[in-house]
């Protein structure tokens, strides 16, 4: 059991934190509790850090007790705060199911689905397994369990890391059932039950779910695609504050704010991580599909010792998402580790989807060429499409990676079951009911170009092609100026 010191803000600061007094329309003690909730939210208060005494918050906010008492309340009982006997009241995460929804999407009449970010299959797959086939016997005699991965497969993907400057053996390499895979491998292994996870703000709620099935605790730090540097800072004060073990970052193209750290960025996270004696978990799924900029970065942990970062890849950016490839990289004593727990969930990658790996790494350069290629296309068509036909939404063109963030203008499809949503899209968040300024996803310019036509249609007469609803229309109705009576009854 560790013995941790406890971290304790004070009301002065807890008010410097929340800002101005929440807006009128709803008891002070839910705007107290929502602001308080935000702050967790967003990466200003760690889980874990002791909140001020109830009566020092209500003499700095000008509040009666009463009321920060019932947002104290109100907080426990969603799961942000937890109530210690006799210590006071300390900042959580909730634990129930995520806000996110289906990690795939769903199938629901009406909705777009724009969940995905996944490209489609490069056309050298079919070539790679009828190669894969063809090397297939030789194997076939024995037993087909290969725990830590394919020889020939491991050399080739330490190759790779070793053209790109970090020096790598084969038996630094787990091969995994795609990155998702390796992610809940490295969990496993890294973390205990309790330990506090440092995970950039939002992030991928797979990996959060990964934390969360592995005994840790979330600990979201606010990170900017305008200024991912700061991202440093703020990791330096959220690992003083909450002590954490462990940290999840995407230093390329982070999914999904799409930030990417600089040379010194990277150089000085790496740094600031170490000494706080955490493991850094780096996911470089994306660090490859890299569409402005330099391409040849120094990978992540170069200038810290090989026990402080462990790193996670996988094929389903540059090739296709449906070969479940992905691996981890890690000191060898550590990798040897991961194998042991990859031998208890499944005892091996598919042999064939390992030989048909190899292939593809060989036309390596070319494939990802082509994938950056495609992907620039798509994303200019995309920026196209938005201004063309969602005049309303922002955006800010993605330097690489396959998941560009769209701002939308008003709150329509992120209302719940109860409102019908033209567009599905996971909102960003570090944790289940972790609310988000409203934003999407945007895999792919048709699918955006669906969803302008779907709002235009949505706001047409349907026994009238071509002419647009207004409010007026009921006046006009009466006037005998609309011939259709029901545009005014079924839909206004």
């Amino acid at each position: 059991m560790r013995s941790e010191p406890v971290r304790t803000v004070s009301a002065a600061e807890l008010a410097v934190l929340l800002g101005a007094a929440p807006a009128g329309g709803q008891p002070l003690y839910r705007g107290l509790a929502d602001a308080l909730r935000e702050r967790v939210a967003d990466g200003s208060m760690a889980v874990g850090v002791r909140l001020p005494a109830e009566r020092a918050l209500a003499e700095e906010l000008r509040l009666s007790r009463v009321t920060v008492s019932a947002a104290y309340r109100e907080l426990r009982e969603a799961g942000w705060a937890s109530a210690r006997h006799g210590s006071g009241t300390f900042v959580a995460m909730p634990s129930g199911p995520p806000a996110w929804g289906s990690m795939v999407g769903s199938p629901v009449d009406g909705v777009i689905d724009l969940v995905n970010a996944a490209p489609a299959a490069a056309p050298e797959l079919r070539e790679a397994y009828l190669d894969a086939v063809d090397e297939l016997p030789r194997f076939m005699p024995q037993h087909g369990y290969h725990p830590g991965g394919l020889t020939t497969l491991r050399a080739a993907i330490a190759g790779h890391y070793t053209r790109r400057g970090r020096p790598t053996t084969t038996d630094q390499i787990l091969v995994t059932g795609g990155a998702g895979d390796a992610t809940e491998v490295v969990f496993e292994a890294l973390v205990e039950a309790g330990d506090r996870v440092l995970i950039e703000h939002p992030t991928y709620p797979g990996a959060v779910e990964s934390v969360q099935a592995a005994g840790g605790r979330p600990v979201p730090v606010p990170i900017d695609a305008t200024d991912p540097d700061a991202f440093v800072a703020e990791v330096d004060r959220a690992a003083r504050q909450s002590a954490p073990t462990v940290a999840y970052v995407m230093p390329d193209f982070s999914n999904p704010s799409g930030a990417r750290a600089t040379p010194e960025g990277r150089r000085r996270l790496a740094a600031t991580l170490a000494r706080h004696g955490v493991v850094t978990v780096v996911d470089e799924v994306a660090a490859e599909i890299v569409l402005d900029g330099p391409d040849d970065v120094e990978p992540f942990g170069v200038p810290v010792p090989e026990s402080a970062t462990v790193a996670i890849g996988s094929l389903s950016k540059t090739v296709w998402g449906g070969i479940r490839i992905g691996w981890v990289r890690a000191e060898a004593a550590r990798t040897a580790q991961m194998a042991k727990i990859m031998a208890r969930r499944q005892l091996s990658v598919s042999v064939l989807d390992q030989l048909a790996a190899v292939r593809l790494f060989a036309w390596h350069d070319r494939l990802v060429a082509q994938r950056r290629r495609d992907l620039r296309v798509q994303r200019d068509a995309l920026a196209a499409a938005v201004d063309e036909r969602l005049p309303g939404w922002s955006y800010v063109l993605p330097a690489g990676g396959a998941v560009p963030v769209v701002h939308v203008a008003g709150r329509y499809e992120f209302d719940g079951p109860r409102r019908r949503r033209a567009v599905e899209g996971p909102v960003p968040g570090a944790g289940p009911p972790v609310r988000h300024r409203p934003s999407v996803r945007r895999p792919s310019a048709d699918a955006v170009h669906a969803a302008g036509v779907r709002i235009d249609r949505r706001r047409e007469c349907p026994c009238h092609p071509g002419r647009v609803r207004r409010r007026r229309d009921v006046r006009d109705a009466d006037a005998g100026r609309v011939t259709c009576r029901r545009v005014t009854e079924k839909y206004l």
